[in-house]
């Protein structure tokens, strides 16, 4: 009897063993959760599982923004240190009214993928200023460069419409809508799977004054204009976009220009002269958020 109790246990510690090794192969013995149970061919191999490479992980630093100003009024900024070191920022506007979803369809562009790929090529951080009604147009592209970690995008309001008037002939939004109007920019990034946006507002034309200021405040972000403005708007000449921008880049330097083939057809050539121009003079080439810091 001792015996045979004793020939069980064994058989019972090998079962056990035969378990646990069951577990190690390419099928779990019972699926866990989240993961789906093996089916077919696959749930049948006896092949040792080949260990899942280790996730790669992304650090993504907090983007910094600035204190209210004065009353509580939306802040804004304009440059960064002049005394930090050879950092410039440049930031394009993707710019497109409400309106013009008609011309879009007739075929004008109002996006530059061959700028968005020149600055990829030259490995140029920058941030793009990007109206809720562009990634609405083009959410693949939209969602293409919020996932680029080159680059970062910020607000710059739904339909391209004033916070003050006059602006360039641009219609003007009403006191009561500004707040909704670039609120409903953030939905349409949102919608369009747009990652890496950063809490940064850019006016449409740069217009502001204190009533807009006061209209965005509840959305805490910060007004970003410019030291540096680069004329490509309509420009046929590259070079005299060029050197316009040369011209004028100092030390903490924020540059504005387009991201608007058919508004602005000369900036991604101005830039393949503007990138290694600058870095011949020393300059680094950083995205707002890291103006910012400084």
């Amino acid at each position: 009897m001792i015996t045979l109790a004793r020939r069980l246990t064994a058989v019972a510690v090998l079962g056990a063993l035969g378990a646990v090794l069951a577990g190690c192969g390419t099928a779990d013995p019972q699926p866990r959760a989240g993961k789906p149970a093996p089916a077919g061919p696959a749930a049948a191999s006896s092949a040792p599982a080949r260990p899942s490479p280790a996730p790669s992980v992304r650090t993504v630093r907090k983007p910094p923004s600035m204190a209210p100003g004065p009353g509580g009024l939306t802040p804004v900024f304009a440059h960064g240190s002049r005394t930090r070191g050879k950092i410039v920022a440049l930031s394009f506007d993707a710019d497109m009214t409400a309106s013009e979803g008609p011309r879009a369809a007739a075929g004008e562009h109002f996006d530059n993928p061959r700028l968005i790929a020149d600055l990829r090529r030259l490995k140029v951080p920058a941030t793009l200023f990007m109206t809720g009604r562009w990634a609405d147009e083009y959410p693949a592209q939209a969602r293409s460069i919020g996932a680029d970690p080159l680059f970062e995008v910020a607000n710059h309001s739904y339909s391209h419409y004033a916070f003050t008037s006059p602006c360039y002939g641009l219609p003007e939004l009403g006191a009561h809508e500004m707040r909704s109007d670039a609120a409903r920019a953030t939905a349409a990034f949102r919608r369009a799977g747009v990652g890496h946006t950063v809490p940064y507002f850019r006016f449409p034309g740069g217009c502001y004054d204190k009533a807009a200021l006061r209209a965005l405040a509840p959305l805490h972000l910060t007004a970003v204009q410019w030291d540096v403005v680069s004329g490509d708007p309509f420009a046929q000449n590259a070079d005299a976009v060029a050197d316009q921008v040369l011209s004028g880049v100092r030390p903490g330097s924020l540059v504005v220009m387009h991201c608007t083939e058919s508004a602005a057809p000369a900036t991604d050539a101005a830039l393949r002269r503007i990138v290694p121009e600058l870095r011949k003079r020393g300059y680094r080439f950083v995205k707002v958020s890291d103006l910012m810091r400084g």
